[in-house]
């Protein structure tokens, strides 16, 4: 398991929402729906988005551009358009005074805006519930990232937009991997620029010491980890893996394991109905008192606290 698919693997699209947008001008939407991230990809005209802090950013057919919620912000066919729709929660559509608009711009399976035959054309995909694992990847990223067509060259695209308008059984799921794939796919390719800061994780992966302890704690966190049997695993002298490790991650060992251990814990309270006890097994702690006492300490609350505010 790789540092992306690492920190992907829990929370994975579900049920995500999924769109294309047609419009014709003059248009603007204002989004507001508290989501985590979310993608859009122009496959025909153009779309600025706007963000309530920093400078806006054009989009052309094949650009692609990530929002990092759960802050506001504005996509519209100028940069000084004033909103004519809102998106809320749950991408629910109304007026800006509250009243729906669903049903009227509604112009086929996922498929909504103010003009079949409109010029511009935007593939929508959000990710709607946040998930622990991701939050260091969220982290990396800026509030809007922005990958022009000719910075990339992903296949996915025409894809999705030829799958994302089907109805078929079993669509919303082939829908959900290809937006976790579009995303990688992203987030691989803005880390890869020339002169990208990418996140110290990020680039410890390469290495090929710190890399492979990087996998081995992420694939098997319930391990009974020491620094001694991680660099045995890979290969070199408990000092050595430890001074590496801290140098190119940021932190020592036990602490990312920790780390990583109550992000899959918060993964595992949210998305099932698994015992404290069960979980702390499986995050490798001994018992549910110890996954607790850990939990506490880093998170502030209890995983029964977590779990109920979830």
């Amino acid at each position: 398991m790789d540092a992306l698919a690492g920190l992907l693997d829990g929370p994975r699209a579900k049920g995500a929402f999924l769109l294309r947008m047609i419009m014709e001008s003059p248009w603007s939407v204002r989004i507001e729906d508290h989501a985590p991230l979310c993608l859009m990809c122009v496959t025909e005209g153009e779309a600025w988005i706007v963000p309530d802090r920093g400078a806006p950013v054009l989009l052309r057919p094949g650009d692609i551009a990530i929002a990092r919620g759960p802050e506001p912000y504005t996509v519209a066919d100028a940069p000084d358009a004033p909103p004519r729709a809102r998106i809320g929660p749950g991408g629910v559509c109304t007026t800006l005074s509250g009243e729906p608009l669903a049903r009227s711009m509604q112009l086929g399976v996922r498929t909504w805006g103010n003009a079949l035959d409109g010029a511009n054309t935007v593939l929508v995909g959000t990710y709607q519930m946040g998930g622990e694992v991701s939050r260091r990847l969220l982290d990396a990223l800026p509030p809007l990232l922005h990958l022009p067509a000719d910075m990339w060259n992903c296949p996915l695209m025409p894809f999705l937009d030829e799958e994302i308008s089907r109805d078929e059984p079993g669509q919303s799921v082939v829908l959900d991997r290809v937006l976790d794939l579009l995303l990688i796919a992203a987030v691989r390719a803005w880390f890869s620029r020339p002169g990208a800061q990418a996140p110290a994780w990020y680039r410890a992966m390469a290495d090929p010491v710190v890399g492979r302890a990087l996998r081995l704690l992420q694939n098997d966190p319930a391990h009974p980890w020491t620094v001694s049997s991680l660099a045995a695993k890979a290969g070199v002298s408990r000092a050595g893996l430890a001074r590496r490790f801290a140098e190119l991650v940021g932190e020592p060992p036990m602490t990312y394991l920790t780390g990583w251990r109550l992000a899959r814990a918060a993964d595992l309270l949210r998305q099932t109905d698994a015992t404290v006890e069960s979980v702390a097994g499986q995050v490798g702690y001994s018992s549910a008192f110890a996954l607790s006492a850990a939990f506490k300490r880093v998170r502030g609350v209890s995983p029964q606290e977590f779990r109920r505010r979830e």
